[in-house]
């Protein structure tokens, strides 16, 4: 018998219906989220492309089986338990031409497709530009070649980043230029090598922090340059960090921003950031933004593609907390501290403290004392035992880390969210319940504590039933950690008596 039609959905889930997807990306964070949300919640969906490299000598069907092994997919093995039979892997690459795609998948892509989102970049801020420009850049503009054969399309949306106009105060959702013609910046790149890009990379970055967040801006000229008519949108997302709820609470999968925060202090090794605790926190949990960015595909089609406004008028989404739920880092830092207590891991080597300062000599000054000075006695200590020292090298990835995200930590943005809000008004009852993304009503204290439960789970790889142990662990170290500032401070006072001493007697 032929298999029963999925009943009539919601409009976006009707907007889905007998769908073609291409997700570049996929095999990101925020990408396999995105394809578990589809598959699960759009029943009707008939095909989700995926484009994998090979990776390390693991071919690309490999990949995909060690992707669905994530316990990410639970919850859609169980609701939908032959959703891999629309699931279609390509191999490709999209920093090479063409994508890397063979001529007949290529024809097929073009062919099939009907929604595009091009998710697929390089997150690593301190990334060569040559690497950067060729994943970030030039891969949007093969997506974007391929697109325009897509006879089928009606949506195709670009995930960018809330800050790739970091260089502005104000950040409207509307596109921002550059100061040279994209045609001619991207002429530039292709006429010297990786290497020579190395030696000028402060020349092109100018006021831009990283090369993530240039190559970002670059990729959004090259979506206003080659997009054409295509019916396209931009969709910029804040800090994209863990699941609040779907499709399970706490989900995560990596170490970047806030996280790398969150778990360094946790295990006691992160004991100061050059973050200013009153500047904004401007996360956002990638379940709510998934939602999102599923739904603008949408109203890019019903607004802005046919029947709407008409293609080429590249809407822009900023999915921000900062407008309308916003929360300081010490907010965040004090909250993640009391949970910490109750949440605790059983690897910690330190009692978990934290101090936030936005004065970058005040940070250098007190991760000498807190890190470098702790990491050099352990390691004396180490090598007394004849075994190998590792905790400089371990502070010294620390502070990479620190260098990093201190920019972000320490300036404070101003967004305009109007179309995100306008998108969320426009939807269904249905649909807002099924992708509920409206940040404004985002709990954050119970949204912190999922957040490092799931960190403890999916990260630490530490079973739920070994907290108690943990909880033990901690006041251990608080006393430990006691004593020591006890001991630390009786030895100052000791100094300071003898020197008065010896001042004294002098005179």
């Amino acid at each position: 018998m032929p298999s029963k039609e999925p009943e009539m959905g919601t409009p976006v889930q009707e907007f889905y219906r007998d769908t073609s997807v291409l997700v570049t990306g996929g095999t990101g964070f925020m990408g396999k989220v995105l394809m578990e949300r589809l598959l699960r919640c759009c029943p009707a969906l008939r095909q989700v492309f995926l484009i994998i490299r090979s990776k390390k000598g693991v071919d690309v069907d490999s990949r995909a089986e060690q992707l669905f092994n994530d316990p990410l997919f639970d919850k859609l093995k169980q609701e939908v338990p032959k959703f891999r039979h629309k699931v279609t892997v390509v191999s490709g690459d999209c920093s090479l031409p063409q994508l890397g795609l063979s001529e007949a998948d290529r024809q097929r892509l073009a062919r099939e497709v009907d929604v595009v989102f091009h998710g697929a970049a390089t997150v690593r801020f301190d990334e060569p530009l040559g690497v950067a420009m060729d994943i970030n850049v030039f891969g949007t503009q093969h997506i974007l070649q391929l697109a325009k054969d897509m006879p089928r399309l009606k949506a195709f949306v670009h995930v960018s980043t809330a800050y790739c106009n970091c260089t502005r105060q104000r950040i409207e959702e509307e596109f921002y230029p550059l100061p040279l013609d994209v045609k001619e910046l991207l002429a530039e790149f292709k006429a010297v090598d990786h290497k020579e890009l190395d030696l000028v990379t402060p020349r092109f970055l100018g006021k831009y922090p990283n090369t993530y967040v240039y190559t970002k801006a670059v990729a959004e000229n090259v979506v206003k340059e080659y997009a054409g008519d295509l019916p396209v949108g931009i969709f910029r997302p804040a800090v994209v960090i863990g699941t609040r709820s779907e499709p399970q609470p706490g989900w995560i999968d990596n170490i970047y921003g806030p996280t790398g925060v969150l778990l360094g202090v946790g295990m006691g090794l992160l004991r100061v950031v050059n973050i200013d605790p009153n500047n904004v926190a401007n996360m956002v949990p990638v379940d709510m933004t998934v939602g999102a960015l599923i739904a603008s595909a949408w109203e890019v089609h019903s607004v802005h593609g046919a029947g709407g406004r008409g293609a080429g008028s590249l809407p822009v989404y900023n999915y921000v907390s900062s407008t309308r739920r916003p929360i300081l880092w010490k907010e965040f830092s004090g909250t993640a501290n009391r949970l910490g207590q109750e949440i605790a891991s059983t690897k910690g080597i330190w009692y978990p403290t934290i101090t936030l300062t936005r004065h970058y000599h005040v940070y250098l000054l007190l991760s000498f004392f807190l890190h470098i000075l702790p990491a050099l006695l352990v390691d004396a200590a180490t090598l007394a035992i004849f075994r190998k020292p590792r905790m400089l090298k371990i502070y010294q990835k620390i502070h990479r880390f620190v260098k990093v995200i201190s920019y972000f930590g320490t300036h404070n943005w101003d967004f305009d969210d109007g179309n995100v809000v306008a998108l969320w008004r426009r939807l269904s009852p249905e649909d807002r319940t099924l992708w509920d993304f409206d940040i404004a009503g985002l709990d954050w204290d119970d949204f912190i504590e999922k957040y490092m439960y799931g960190c403890r789970i999916n990260l630490l790889k530490e079973d739920p039933s070994t907290m108690q142990q943990g909880r033990i662990r901690i006041r251990r170290l608080y006393w430990l950690h006691t004593a020591t500032k006890t001991a630390l401070v009786l030895l100052a006072l000791k100094v300071h008596w003898v020197l008065f001493s010896s001042f004294f007697q002098a005179i």
